[in-house]
């Protein structure tokens, strides 16, 4: 049996100083278009940024650490993704309106032919980007039902496509038809 994750529900960070942290992602998020909760867990407080798809949430780390390394075993970055380019570069001009260094956007083709994205870092050095939803995360979600394999299902697919004839028809239609 194959249980669906549907999406990524939520994320928790914690950071060294809450306080810092907090208006750095007040400004960010409620401009990305979040709302915020101040709800403690625990006894601790917390600052939960959330939007219809994903919440955000960030604690204060119990002991203090050095400078988050995106190297280092665990998180690397995180992720926002966004409907298109334009929305990249509005992104990227309330960044920088706030006083955020963020990358100028462009294309990373190393990644996708169409990936296009803006990197910033949050207080302790996390990592954040924004990207536009690319060709082939939209290819994956519209494609999902055709996969057949877990080790590269894209390539297979793309593959299989090319075999059945190129014109860019599932197999499987070719065979209803």
């Amino acid at each position: 049996m194959t249980v669906e994750i549907l999406a990524l529900d939520h994320l928790y960070v914690t950071v060294s100083d809450l306080r810092r942290s907090e208006q750095f992602y007040d400004a960010v998020l409620e401009r990305l278009g979040f709302r915020k909760g101040d709800r403690p867990i625990g006894g601790d407080p917390h600052a939960h940024y959330f939007n219809r798809h994903l919440q955000y949430t960030i604690r204060p780390a119990r002991r203090a650490t050095e400078h988050h390394d995106p190297y280092s075993p665990g998180l690397h970055h995180v992720c926002f993704q966004v409907a298109n380019r334009d929305v990249v570069d509005k992104a990227y001009h309330a960044l920088t309106l706030i006083g955020v260094r963020a990358t100028e956007p462009r294309e990373y083709p190393e990644y996708n032919d169409d990936y296009y994205a803006t990197f910033f870092s949050d207080p302790d050095g996390i990592r954040l980007e924004i990207v536009a939803r690319s060709r082939t995360r939209e290819e994956i979600s519209s494609s999902w039902s055709l996969f057949r394999v877990f080790l590269n299902p894209v390539a297979e697919l793309r593959a299989r496509r090319e075999k059945a004839g190129g014109s860019g028809e599932s197999p499987e239609n070719k065979r209803k038809g």
